[in-house]
């Protein structure tokens, strides 16, 4: 292969849509011929020269790397948008996400980061709803979400999930949701379940004078999956759930497409991530494949808590959080501008191992626009799932109304505490579970 793609005087265009990648070469091949091969295969190239190809239209699609960092192993490359199908992200990403995985002068490679030009992105509608659609619905306007999944995940019969759901409404959660692998089991069969909560959720609403939300996954195959935003539209539901990663691009495009019509908001449950994201010299980054959500259209989507029991720093968690609800994003020494243009910014949601004790800190890093999901931490309170609802909220509460720097909440431990010793839900979770500090 020769040194056709690398051009370290490259200026990317307007119409440019540039990847950051992380690449390790295999023993015996040199760092800037990796990085070729990963741009070859990754757009014109093949193993070997052909006669198919030549002339300026060639020349035209061919992507340039235009920066190189060999101690940090680190590649920018610049790629014509021609390249990619308008609006399909599949395509999109069996080109810079594809068969460059799998090539033996590879030993690691990882997608950091990638930025779609302005023309690329308003091609997209991104969210329908995002987070002032949320709120509008919810009538919170200041507030973090407070939100729960039942527990156990699976295993529960439809009038006892039900019943589950209304003591979580009742005790302060704005949201209930389904967990990512409960759809339609015998024991759980999904049109009863969706018509015995709702039915739950008007209750709720009655007693408690808020605007509640149930949250049903309705991952399956894709036109099984429409079939029941059918249904869930039909029982007055305001929401769907999706698990966007096993679902894959395509079929998440078409539940938007169809949510859109129906004026469902749609939320993105992340499973399977890890097995792309964990690797930090492998695999993907979770910030791509959030832009691409972004992109594409999601309501909201898990980004870590970076204090719950699921793997993710409090910098990356962070970092996700700033591309998915900002206008405009810097760069940075490991990711890549990107202005959004308008589209509307999507929910974080904060959920793994979460409970009343990790607020202060949880807020403190990712401000007030989350949506807190507790799931063990409401349905393992001592006194039940009424009194587990009732400690998250009001350890939200106690957060609010402490001191803020600006914007972002700045209530410690101490302080919490101190709300504890009146409020009884909140003083026996810090009693059982503890609280959290870095």
């Amino acid at each position: 292969m020769t040194s056709e793609y690398l051009d370290l005087n490259y200026k990317p265009t307007k119409n440019d849509l540039n990847c950051l990648f992380y690449i390790e070469p295999s023993r015996g091949v040199s760092f800037e011929k990796a990085a070729e091969h990963v741009t070859g295969e990754s757009s014109i190239g093949t193993w070997t020269e052909v006669h198919t190809a030549s002339g300026s239209s060639m020349r035209k699609l061919r992507p340039s790397i235009y920066h190189m960092n060999k101690n940090k192993g680190l590649v920018k490359v610049a790629y014509p948008l021609e390249l990619f199908e308008p609006e399909n992200v599949s395509q999109i990403m069996s080109s810079i996400a594809g068969n460059i995985y799998g090539m033996k002068a590879i030993q690691n490679l990882r997608l950091l980061d990638f930025t779609f030009p302005e023309k690329a992105v308003k091609l997209y509608q991104g969210p329908k709803f995002g987070i002032p659609g949320i709120r509008k619905i919810l009538k919170v306007k200041n507030r973090p979400l407070v939100g729960t999944i039942i527990k156990p995940k699976v295993g529960l019969p439809y009038k006892e999930h039900a019943r589950v759901a209304f003591e979580s409404w009742v005790g302060g959660c704005d949201i209930v949701k389904d967990d990512e692998n409960l759809t339609d089991q015998k024991f759980n069969p999904f049109d009863k379940r969706i018509a015995e909560t709702m039915q739950a959720l008007d209750k709720a609403e009655r007693k408690t004078g808020e605007v509640k939300i149930y949250m049903p996954n309705i991952t399956a195959e894709t036109e099984e999956m429409v079939e029941r935003m059918e249904y869930v539209k039909k029982h007055n539901g305001k929401y769907v759930m999706i698990d966007v990663i096993t679902l894959g691009f395509s079929a998440v495009q078409t539940v938007l497409k169809h949510s859109r019509k129906m004026n469902l908001v749609v939320h993105a449950h992340r499973a399977m991530h890890a097995a792309l994201t964990r690797n930090k010299k492998h695999g993907i980054t979770m910030l791509a494949l959030a832009k691409l959500y972004r992109l594409i259209g999601t309501d909201q989507l898990h980004v870590g808590t970076a204090v719950g029991k699921m793997e993710g720093p409090a910098r990356e968690v962070a970092s996700i959080r700033d591309e998915i609800t900002l206008d405009s994003v810097p760069e940075s020494k490991d990711r890549l501008s990107q202005k959004w243009h308008g589209l509307k910014p999507v929910f974080p949601v904060c959920s793994g191992g979460l409970h009343a004790g990790h607020i202060p800190e949880l807020m403190k890093i990712m401000g007030k626009n989350i949506v807190i999901q507790a799931g063990g931490g409401v349905h393992g309170h001592p006194d039940g799932t009424i009194a587990g609802a009732k400690s998250v909220r009001q350890a939200v509460d106690a957060v609010m109304a402490g001191p803020h720097n600006g914007d972002v909440p700045q209530c410690g431990t101490k302080t919490l505490k101190e709300y504890a010793r009146t409020h009884n839900e909140l003083r026996k979770v810090l009693e059982t579970f503890g609280s959290y500090s870095r």
